[in-house]
């Protein structure tokens, strides 16, 4: 297991390299200059070409390409993930302000999808073909369908402007939150749930089940000690998928509820051009995301004895 565990760690490096060069020249490819917008050129007023060359220098921006990213991933394996153009504040400190939010909105969305999808999935599974079944599905096909930014308006609107039970912006209470999480929620549970019906189908079909359901064993009893058990690896993926994509995805939500979280700092560094914070943003986001789905396969063999690391 140790040896599976560092192997797996090891894999991360060239992905996480990968991912730096990806980012690294995509952002040098958006159209517009952080200098020309931060100091209003474009519109023929504020500082001399002067000061923006001297400015573009000063922030390395006339390098080598090659050099900036150089200088860029010596910075990060220092600990220094660089400064922001914009706030000309470091990054460091501004992710570290914002990903207790992320992380939040990460965790009580992926618990909320995961609960609710499973169950649903459960009971689709227990009533193939019949009420249950279609009724979880037309209610998981709605939450694929329904984009999360329309969902949270018409959150917004039922319970901030017609009940006014809830805060509709920020993040300062615990109630600031709840409209938030349910957004996620309520997009995960479409694919939790599916995914669990799937898996609870193929395993509710197999010989040992039945062998099970002879001998006079409840069906409760096989639903939940032998069936779910040995359906939870796509389920355990599909949850793991969900909260790694939470993390890096929840930026419209945010952006709604006006939630200071690393997702509406990604999109005001995007407008502003801000290339440090862009890329090193999304180089942590992608961490995020890559280490969540190795913590995953690594629960695999935990979870289900036949999965055997070699």
């Amino acid at each position: 297991m140790l040896k599976y565990i560092l192997r797996r760690l090891l894999q991360l490096i060239p992905t996480l390299f990968l991912v730096s060069v990806v980012v690294f020249l995509m952002v040098r490819i958006i159209p517009g200059d952080p200098i020309t917008l931060l100091y209003g050129v474009s519109e023929g007023a504020g500082a001399s070409e002067e000061t923006i060359e001297a400015m573009r220098e000063y922030y390395g921006l006339n390098d080598p390409l090659i050099v900036q990213y150089l200088r860029w991933i010596a910075g990060i394996f220092h600990g220094d993930l660089g400064t922001s153009i914009i706030t000309h504040k470091t990054i460091a400190t501004e992710l570290a302000n914002r990903y207790q939010y992320t992380i939040i909105l990460a965790f009580g969305g992926t618990i909320i999808g995961s609960l609710l999808g499973v169950i649903a999935g459960i009971i689709a599974a227990t009533f193939h073909n019949k009420a249950g079944d279609n009724i979880v599905m037309v209610i998981s096909m709605i939450a694929v369908s329904v984009p999360s930014f329309f969902l949270a308006m018409l959150l917004m609107l039922y319970f901030c402007l017609h009940l006014r039970v809830l805060p509709s912006l920020g993040m300062t209470t615990w109630k600031h939150a709840i409209l938030p999480i349910v957004t996620l929620g309520l997009g995960a549970i479409g694919m939790i749930s599916r995914t669990t019906r799937s898996s609870m189908l193929d395993v509710i079909n197999q010989d040992y089940t039945r062998t099970a359901k002879a001998y006079g064993i409840s069906k409760t009893k096989i639903i939940t000690m032998y069936a779910f058990k040995n359906a939870f690896i796509p389920v355990l993926t599909a949850i793991g998928l969900r909260f790694g994509s939470l993390l890096a995805g929840a930026t419209m939500v945010e952006t709604i509820f006006n939630i200071p979280g690393i997702g509406t700092f990604l999109v005001s560094s995007v407008n502003g051009r801000d290339y440090p914070a862009i890329q090193s943003t999304v180089l942590i986001l992608s961490c995020s995301f890559v280490v969540v789905n190795t913590i995953v396969d690594i629960l695999y063999g935990f979870v289900d004895p036949r999965v055997k690391i070699k």
